[in-house]
Order: structure tokens, then C-alpha cells, then sequence
């Protein structure tokens, strides 16, 4: 509750059981949670990062080191905190990789804005300077990076494997049977226009079902949809299949006005179910005549459609998702159909095979071998749920860090090379900048080292000897490649290790990890209108998912 005094009278602004934080309190604490969430995933980071289980309130359990679903799942409150969970949403939409990476080096930028507020420096120089130190390190970023195009396939698997590398989900050779799958759906669905390639990830479906192992995962040159055939008598597997896409019910439409049907004898009755009969008849004589031999359907199938489509030797499948028919119609090339009255030949698409199986105890559909399909399937297994869901979000991620390589074209060096880099040019920057805002420069270049600095921590090396050993280094020109080598303990040339990534993944963290800051540093009153009625996870003292008393 707030008060404010004039002529010694008391007036109350805010409601009962309010709460509000005014100036450097409320700076010390917004910097604290941003800097306790960034704390938590930090250890995710790498080949050798640590994985989180997290547990629903519903008693589902998942095990991932994927920094924006670890986030997501946390059900955090703070205000603050839901900023840091943003950040990690908006890496994962943009480049699909780096959420803990942006998140983390968030953090740091925080924690470093922080001891600089306590020295007297005011929040909007630090922003200025980060700002101005962000524009630079995205200048650094584009002078180090190297050009990569789709036909460079070898580069890409790398950077499909690095984009896994810290899924704990097989060994290295798994991880590269994974990676040459992504890259090959990713070739399938890229659309070159002149110079530039662009790739619809919504395209690659990726499909999921426990049991067998992750080696078991395989690439549909098509579509696979979780649903089975609508009637027993028909067939179950199709060669060189006539697809047909409806977007209409087999089924007798009700009247949209309330009409009522009078039947005063049996004859009026068979007659009329002998009508209904024929109009469901004359629907399936339409697919029949249109040469299509498999029908996917938007919405449903009468039982009485289904025995003249299995009569007529079709196979349907009814319910299915407006997605996956999206998906069929990139994939087959077929055409959707909204009216029978309108279904042609030239509407059909088509595909190699089209066939029933029994996955997991499942019915499924594969539509395969489709000509030059531009919508693909990645069929996921695994041994347990939590298997199989990592796999997934393995998959996710490097179906982001390869497509976004391919469109910009460019790469950067992995291993916490770039960030040193980019920490050491800084440095020289803040010099000649001067004033105070080469103070937020620093500050800003000291945060981007979190990146090699817990790459070493998780590797169990000694994080100060290695950040001093990677600054000499990256003093000389020759030595600009070098970062942490997590498998053998010790510095290396991580271009001749061939740990690269994608350029945009480290320009999105910076953005995202900068602008946050921004955000967060320029509050300075935190109104919280939630009493304590009302769960007080919310109040602006509280910790990410905790309760504030």
C-alpha cells in the first residue's frame, strides 16, 4: 500500500495488501532473479553440461538441458523471471539454438550492471554502453564469420552435431546418424529463389513414438499420420497412390434451421433411409470417378460411406489434423478440395506408398516415397518417453541452427572462441570510447567470457587458468580459433576440431540478451497490485517459482 502525504493529510493509492519497491531496491532485486534463473540453466551449457529433472504438478517428469523447455516447465512467477523465460522463447523461435547461451550471458550482463550501479554509475549510462557494445560485438561477429552454403555438406553435419551436442541422447555416432537425417529433410524442403534459400521448418514434421531405440529413427520421404484406416475392409497398403485431400464430411449434413421429418409408415421410412443411402452413394461414385484410391478427410465418414469406399477399393482417413494436410498437400502435391462436385483428376496427388502399420502397438499411415516432396517426416524412437521427447527437442534444435546457417550463409567458430574474441576486441573498443560508458563495455565484454568460462567449469577444468590462457591466445592473430576443448580438457583450435556454429545463433543472443538488460535495468518502482489472497509468487520480492511470505 502505498501513501503519499500533502498538507499532513494521508492519501492511499494503491489497494490493501499491495506492494511496491521503489529505486535501488528494486534494482538489486530484478537483478538478483534475472541472475538466480540464468543461474539455474547455466549448468546445462555444453557437451559435458548437466541435465535437469523437472516435475509437473501432475507428477510428469521430464529430463532435458534444453535451456528454453527447462524454463518453460519451471513455472516461474517473478515478473523479472518471465522476462529471462522470454528471452530464451524468442532464441528458441528465431534460430531453434543458444537458449542457454542467451540466457546466461543475460544474467552475467546483469550481475556486471549491478556492481556497476553499486559504484555509483547510473543504470542509463550502462545501457548506452551495452547498447554501443552490442552494435560493436555484432561487427566483430560478421568480420569473423565464414561463408557456408546447402552444398556444403560436411560443415553443416558439424554444425548439426555441435547443435546436439549437449543432448544426452547416444553416442557421437548416434548424434551423427541424426545429423545427416535433418540435413537430407532439410535439402528436401529448402525453396531457392535466385541467390537466396529459404526453409519452411513447419514442413519437416517430426513424429514420435516410444519404443525401439534412437537409431531407429528414420527419414519419410513424405508424411506419417497418427491415425489408422477408417474401416477394416479396406486396404491396408496402396501402390503408386491417386491421393485425394477433402475438406468435406461424408456424412448427411443436418439442416442449419430446426426441420422435422414426419414419417407415418414403414414404406416412408425405408424410402427415406434408402435417400440417405443414395446421397452417400452418389458422394463416394464422385471419388471413385475422379481415379483417387486414397481420401484423407478433414472432418468424418458415416459408417455407410466406409462400406462403399472399402467396396470401391479406397482407403480413407477421417479426422485428420488441418496441419498434417497442409503437410500431405506439399508433400504429394495434391490439391485440397473443399466440394466433391469440384474433385478432378488434376486435384490428385501422389505418392509411392501408402500403407497401414502397427508402431508400438499403434496403427500409423505412411505416405511415402513421394516424387520431389516438399514436405518431409521425421519418424523419432526411443527406448523411454524421455528418451524419445529428447530426441525431439535434439531434433528442434539443430533443425533451427542448420536452416538458419543455410539462410544467412555464414558461420562463426564454436567452443567459446567467438565470445573470447568478441571480449577481447571489446576491451580495445572501451578504451577508445572512453568516458563512462567504457566501464558498461567491459562490463559487457567480461559477461560474454561466461561462455568458455563454464564450458571449462563443466569440463571440470579450472575456469581461471583457461580464461587466462584463451586471453594470451587470442592476443595474436593466429590464435583467434582457440576455445575449450570440453572432451580433452584443454584449449584448442576449435576450427581444426570443427566446432562451428551458426552465426545468427550468436547474434540473436546478443540481441536478445542486451535488449532484456535494457528493459531490466531502466525499472526503477515495481508496483505489484497481487495481495497476499491472490499467491504471492507474484510480489515483486519473490524468487523465480517461489512463494513470497
Amino acid at each position: 500500500m502505498a501513501e503519499n502525504q500533502l498538507g499532513g493529510q494521508q492519501y492511499l493509492i494503491l489497494p490493501e495488501g499491495a506492494s511496491r519497491m521503489l529505486g535501488r531496491e528494486a534494482q538489486r532485486t530484478n537483478i538478483a532473479v534475472g541472475y538466480a534463473v540464468a543461474s539455474v540453466v547455466r549448468t546445462t551449457l555444453g557437451p559435458k553440461g548437466m541435465d535437469k529433472m523437472l516435475v509437473s504438478e501432475l507428477g510428469d517428469i521430464m529430463i532435458t538441458n534444453d535451456g528454453a523447455s527447462i524454463l518453460e516447465e519451471m513455472n516461474v512467477e517473478h515478473p523479472i523471471a518471465k522476462i529471462m523465460v522470454d528471452i530464451a522463447k524468442t532464441q528458441d523461435k528465431e534460430v531453434g539454438d543458444g537458449t542457454t547461451t542467451a540466457v546466461i550471458i543475460a544474467g552475467e550482463m546483469l550481475k556486471n550492471a549491478g556492481n556497476l550501479i553499486e559504484q555509483g554509475i547510473h543504470p542509463t549510462t550502462i545501457i548506452r554502453g551495452y547498447e554501443m557494445a552490442a552494435s560493436k560485438a555484432k561487427e566483430v561477429l560478421k568480420a569473423n564469420a565464414s561463408d557456408i552454403t546447402l552444398d556444403d555438406t560436411d560443415k553443416l553435419e558439424r554444425i548439426a552435431s555441435i547443435a546436439m551436442g549437449s543432448k544426452n541422447i547416444g553416442s557421437d555416432n548416434t548424434k551423427k546418424f541424426l545429423a545427416k537425417l535433418v540435413i537430407q529433410a532439410i535439402k528436401q524442403v529448402s525453396m531457392k529463389n535466385g541467390n537466396k534459400v529459404t526453409i519452411d521448418r513447419d514442413f519437416i514434421k517430426v513424429e514420435k513414438k516410444d519404443g525401439g531405440s534412437v537409431e531407429d529413427t528414420e527419414y519419410i520421404n513424405g508424411v506419417l499420420i497418427d491415425k489408422e484406416i477408417a474401416h477394416p475392409g479396406m486396404p491396408k497398403a496402396i501402390k503408386n497412390a491417386s491421393i485425394a485431400l477433402l475438406d468435406v464430411a461424408l456424412e448427411i449434413e443436418k439442416t442449419e434451421t430446426e426441420a422435422k421429418i414426419e414419417i407415418t409408415s414403414p414404406d416412408q421410412m425405408q424410402a427415406f433411409l434408402q435417400q440417405e443411402e443414395k446421397m452417400l452413394k452418389d458422394m463416394v461414385e464422385k471419388i471413385a470417378k475422379s481415379k483417387a484410391n486414397v481420401i484423407f478427410i478433414q472432418k468424418g465418414i458415416d459408417d455407410v460411406a466406409q462400406h462403399f469406399l472399402a467396396k470401391a477399393g479406397i482407403m480413407a482417413v477421417r479426422r485428420v489434423k488441418k496441419s498434417d494436410m497442409e503437410k500431405l498437400a506439399k508433400a504429394t502435391g495434391a490439391r485440397l478440395v473443399t466440394s466433391l462436385d469440384d474433385l478432378s483428376q488434376k486435384d490428385l496427388g501422389f505418392a509411392g506408398n501408402v500403407e497401414e502399420r502397427k508402431v508400438s502397438g499403434e496403427q500409423m499411415v505412411f505416405v511415402e516415397k513421394c516424387k520431389d516432396p516438399k514436405s518431409v517426416t521425421l519418424f523419432v524412437r526411443g527406448s523411454t518417453k524421455q528418451v524419445t521427447e529428447e530426441t525431439e527437442r535434439a531434433l528442434n534444435d539443430v533443425m533451427g541452427a542448420v536452416s538458419s546457417c543455410i539462410e544467412e550463409g555464414k558461420y562463426v567458430i564454436g567452443g567459446g572462441a567467438t565470445e573470447i574474441d568478441v571480449a577481447t576486441k571489446l576491451r580495445d573498443y572501451a578504451s577508445d570510447v572512453g568516458g563512462r560508458e567504457q566501464l558498461a563495455i567491459t562490463a559487457f565484454a567480461d559477461a560474454m567470457e561466461i561462455v568458455p568460462k563454464t564450458l571449462a567449469e563443466s569440463a571440470g577444468m579450472d575456469s581461471i587458468d583457461t580464461l587466462v590462457q584463451l586471453r594470451s591466445k587470442h592476443k595474436a592473430a593466429s590464435g583467434r580459433n582457440f576455445g575449450v576443448d570440453v572432451h580433452r580438457g584443454a584449449i584448442s583450435d576449435m576450427e581444426k576440431l570443427g566446432v562451428i556454429e551458426p552465426l545468427k545463433v550468436k547474434e540473436q543472443a546478443i540481441s536478445s540478451a542486451s535488449e532484456s538488460c535494457g528493459s531490466i535495468l531502466r525499472i526503477d518502482d515495481m508496483i505489484s497490485s497481487k495481495g497476499k489472497g491472490h499467491g504471492g509468487g507474484g510480489m515483486p520480492g519473490g524468487m523465480p517459482g517461489m512463494e513470497h511470505e
